[in-house]
């Protein structure tokens, strides 16, 4: 038998063979030791619960469910000879990465019990499976030596880079740390994944070329010099094209955009090879030309209903998958580097200037990312942790001041605004409401199902984002107060807000409505005239501007000996040092220049001012009438009035 702490690959083991039982020696890795077992290929559960297509489904699963947990149950060494040399195997776990429900397919699961049962099991048991093959060693007795680990994967295709982006998106909610061990080892063991991984980006990108093109658009980059032909843009429009094939494009984009994400989520370690195709910058100016058609197309037309809000759903959600696609690219490419104290920390800060005035040009897509990841607070943070770089930081700030004033002015939705058209063209059912709290309870079961509700409302029911920011603390204000132990959601007149809450009108706090205040269309039974003569206004306001009340016309004064009513009025406020020489008399205030006017006070002479004949000279007397006429001129009648006045405030006789 096999001798201790020997790799796999180097093992011999000795079995009887032939019918009469003759031993022979062969590797532990050999297509002979493998177990004659056929594996069949997957089938997704039926989405109309149909009960024959039900038992057809329980029936078929149930075999490949006990096929995987016999393989899952065998040794070492028999496991890898069945993973290595069953086809029929490989072609089950390949059937099953490609036609798994994912996260927005529609699916059966919520129409029996039974079904999601299986399908569940299913699932683990692939996981469990993929997860040993992507395992060079078990244990200190069980392992293969890593060169020929990675030779033997890498070979016979135990894993790709196709199967890799599957196992992302089928495993990597709510398994993303094992999944990224799992996934660290495959490229660490065998780095020619990475090559492989670089020669699908370009695959990737093509992806977006076509749905461009499919929607009427030229790509700025696809570097085409060749003359298009006259009829090659016909009909290639999104709001002309048929609707099986919209559709069929906006489920393209959707896997596709949820894909990567998933990938770059569990294995941020790709992010540098994207970022040597410039992914980036293709993924933004995909984003500004292709999502507003589709958007416009799927609202305008006139489709099913359902497929609608089908088609709806996927274009948000790829929509919001682009833009975490870019923040991680951005994270971990010139962020994260930064914050660490990596060499050449100027040339990344130089990188992210440079994505941020890219970005300057696709002015949805930015909107868009600077909503759900604000670039104020990451210039700000690297501002404060790197002083001496707060040059080049503070250009990247000035640039994305000057695009907050420019988004000012601007029509651009938001993706707020966009969850509102979401949330009045989309309904959900119960069954997908019942599969969406099933999945957040399943990871947080301490959460009441209220709570849950209201989350997965605030945040356009994708459960997805309401996990991630519950996990990483990030609920929005609205939500933090809420219990999240409630099993109801708070009522909307408890939590509403309005300026005319607990009037004489407000029925939801009051018991009671005077009815005669309330009429439909133009007031019955008045005519203009008793309208006019209606001063009931005049009443209601008498008592207001009574205490505004400050001169009395007459005081009433009785014979008090106690001298209360006096004190009233303030005419016991006698003051022996006030000296009352000149109230009758304005000294000072009519002061004139001439030192002879004051001799002229006493009431004044008659005064000549038409004198003798011109010519001749005239009298003293003459002179000085003339002199106090034109001095006085401007005292009398309608002149001067502010000058008047003037005088009265400072005297106190006008309030100020």
């Amino acid at each position: 038998m096999a001798c201790a702490k020997v790799p796999l690959d180097e093992l011999h083991v000795t079995e009887p063979f032939g019918p009469q039982g003759k031993e022979r020696t062969l590797p532990a890795l050999h297509p002979d030791r493998k177990e004659e077992r056929c594996f069949l290929t997957y089938k997704p559960p039926p989405e109309d619960g149909t009960p024959v297509l039900v038992e057809e489904f329980l029936e078929h699963a149930q075999f490949i469910s006990e096929d995987l947990e016999w393989l899952l149950a065998l040794p070492h060494d028999k496991f890898w000879c069945q993973v290595v040399f069953d086809e029929s195997l490989q072609r089950c776990l390949d059937s099953y990465l490609r036609h798994a429900p994912r996260g927005l397919d529609p699916s059966g699961l919520s129409s029996s019990p039974a079904v999601a049962d299986m399908q569940r099991n299913i699932h683990r048991f692939v996981f469990m499976v993929f997860l040993r093959m992507a395992t060079h060693k078990e244990s200190k007795e069980n392992f293969i030596t890593p060169a020929v680990f990675a030779e033997i994967i890498y070979n016979n295709y135990l894993f790709d880079i196709p199967k890799i982006l599957d196992l992302c998106v089928l495993f990597g909610k709510g398994n993303s740390q094992l999944l990224h061990k799992m996934i660290e080892n495959i490229f660490t063991q065998q780095p020619s994944y990475y090559g492989d991984l670089n020669e699908t980006i370009p695959s990737i990108i093509q992806v977006f070329d076509i749905i461009l093109q499919k929607c009427g658009i030229q790509s700025e980059n696809t570097g085409n010099s060749q003359p298009l032909k006259l009829n090659a843009n016909k009909c290639l429009t999104a709001m002309a094209m048929p609707e099986e094939e919209l559709a069929d494009l906006v489920l393209y984009m959707c896997d596709t955009c949820t894909t990567i994400h998933s990938f770059l989520d569990t294995f941020p370690e790709a992010c540098s090879t994207f970022k040597q195709h410039n992914f980036l910058n293709r993924l933004s100016s995909f984003y500004e030309m292709a999502v507003p058609d589709l958007e416009k197309a799927v609202k305008k037309r006139n489709f099913n209903k359902s497929l609608q809000e089908d088609m709806w759903r996927r274009i948000s959600h790829s929509r919001k998958k682009m833009v975490e696609i870019a923040h991680l690219l951005l994270q971990h490419t010139c962020l994260q580097p930064i914050l660490e104290g990596s060499e050449n920390m100027v040339s990344y800060v130089e990188d992210l200037l440079q994505n941020f005035t890219a970005f300057l040009q696709e002015k949805r897509f930015l909107a868009d990312y600077d909503e759900q990841f604000p670039i104020a607070d990451d210039i700000s943070l690297l501002q404060q942790a790197f002083p001496h770089l707060y040059p080049l930081l503070w250009s990247s700030g000035t640039l994305y001041d000057d695009f907050k004033r420019n988004k000012k002015g601007s029509n651009l939705p938001s993706f707020k605004q966009r969850g509102v058209e979401r949330s009045g063209m989309c309904t959900l059912s119960a069954g997908e409401l019942e599969s969406l709290l099933s999945s957040i309870r399943d990871l947080l079961p301490d959460l009441g199902e209220g709570f849950i509700l209201a989350c997965l409302e605030e945040y356009g029911y994708n459960s997805e984002l309401v996990i991630n920011n519950i996990l990483e603390d990030k609920l929005s204000p609205s939500l933090d107060k809420l219990d999240k132990a409630m099993n109801e959601l708070p009522s909307v007149l408890s939590t509403r807000s309005n300026v005319f809450d607990d009037d004489e009108f407000d029925v939801f706090n009051r018991d009671r409505l005077d009815m005669s205040r309330v009429w439909k269309g133009r007031r019955q039974g008045e005519s203009v005239c008793a309208t006019l003569n209606d001063k009931q206004h005049i009443e209601e306001q008498r008592a207001r501007y009574q205490a505004y009340q400050i001169v009395v016309d007459e005081i009433p004064i009785a014979n008090d000996p106690s001298g209360e009513r006096d004190n009233a009025f303030g005419m016991d406020d006698y003051d022996d040092e006030y000296d009352d020489t000149y109230d009758t008399n304005q000294i000072g205030a009519n002061d004139l220049d001439e030192e002879d006017e004051l001799l002229n006070r006493r009431p004044p002479p008659a005064s000549n001012v038409v004198g003798g004949p011109k010519g001749r000279g005239q009298t003293q007397e003459i002179i000085l009438d003339r002199r106090r006429k034109e001095a006085n001129k401007n005292r009398g009648a309608n002149h001067s009035r502010r000058m008047m006045a003037d005088r009265k405030r400072n005297k106190g006789m006008i309030p100020s």
